[in-house]
């Protein structure tokens, strides 16, 4: 067995696909379904099922993927350790980040980062299914570390560090109920319609604990992935919403209120595995985030109407 067999192997479990899988690892498709064909053979099970529409592990490949990726990772350490000795950072750091993180200047970070290390490699995954599933791939190990809003402690497994928060305002259209208000209670939204996010989504679970904590219910009419586009529902008539100051626009047509009695601050945190150890390449833009964001202060509010 060679390491290029489980390299190749982790990139078709993690993408289920082998062109996706031969694009990550910038082989020909044909090569990385003959490697995973020959580990195959030489473990004597099928490790993956496939037709013409999906890739899947057998219970064979499950079992096999933490440990094909314990390998890597150790392999990884000892590259690192090498590094280390002789100067210069190389290697892969996988990075889970939000669709939307406008808290973080995520591309300056990056930039940041190659310009003092050319020779690490970055790997980007956004994650539609929000920071649960960031989550999850890191404790998988499919990632390294995440960019996430896990308000309240974090998962087994996980270790959290706070970079940055923004609150939570009210967004009502105009002609609203409520437009004349400054503020606003929580017992006063019980009977409204809310555009919100999916579950799963770290502004969701902020909204979600605020309501369960005053013991109120509320009826979401409208899921959306997208927060810079949330105002843009309210002005619709599609429900209220509660979204960070900084992606609420000044306009006439909406109204921006404080809610006076709940906790509604939206941490962004970045997120490493309490299990696995960081390579050296994934600390040093640990602590590249960690620093950048002391020195940034979260977006102050902006003012509607």
């Amino acid at each position: 067995m060679e390491l290029r067999h489980l390299e190749y192997f982790v990139a078709v479990a993690e993408e289920l696909s082998f062109t996706r899988a031969a694009e990550r690892l910038h082989v020909v498709q044909s090569g990385v379904s003959a490697t995973v064909k020959a580990l195959e053979r030489e473990l004597g099970v099928p490790l993956l099922d496939r037709t013409s529409r999906r890739v899947e592990l057998t219970d064979a490949g499950t079992a096999l993927l933490p440990k094909a990726r314990d390998a890597l990772d150790a392999v990884e350490d000892a590259r690192d350790t090498v590094g280390e000795v002789t100067g210069g950072l190389r290697g892969t750091v996988r990075i889970g980040t939000l669709t939307s993180v406008a808290l973080i200047d995520l591309p300056g970070l990056l930039g940041q980062f190659h310009r003092r290390h050319p020779d690490v490699a970055l790997r980007l995954t956004a994650a539609p299914t929000g920071s649960g599933g960031l989550v999850a791939s890191l404790a998988e190990g499919a990632l390294d570390l995440a960019f996430v809003s896990l308000p309240g402690p974090p998962p087994a497994g996980v270790r959290l560090h706070e970079l940055t928060f923004a609150p939570l305002d009210l967004v009502v259209p105009a002609g609203h109920r409520l437009t004349e208000r400054a503020s606003v209670a929580m017992a006063e939204l019980a009977d409204e319609r809310f555009v919100d996010f999916p579950l799963g989504y770290g502004n969701r679970s902020v909204t979600d604990r605020a309501f369960a904590t005053a013991g109120l219910s509320r009826q979401v009419a409208i899921e959306i992935t997208d927060i810079s586009t949330g105002a843009a529902f309210v002005r619709q008539g599609l429900g209220i919403a509660l979204l960070p100051r900084f992606v609420i626009p000044a306009r006439d047509d909406i109204r921006q209120l404080a809610v006076t009695d709940a906790d509604l601050r939206w941490p962004v945190s970045l997120a490493v595995s309490d299990t696995r150890r960081l390579g050296s390449a994934a600390r040093a833009l640990a602590a590249m985030a960690t620093v950048a964001a002391a020195v940034d202060p979260p977006p102050q509010r902006t003012t509607a109407g």
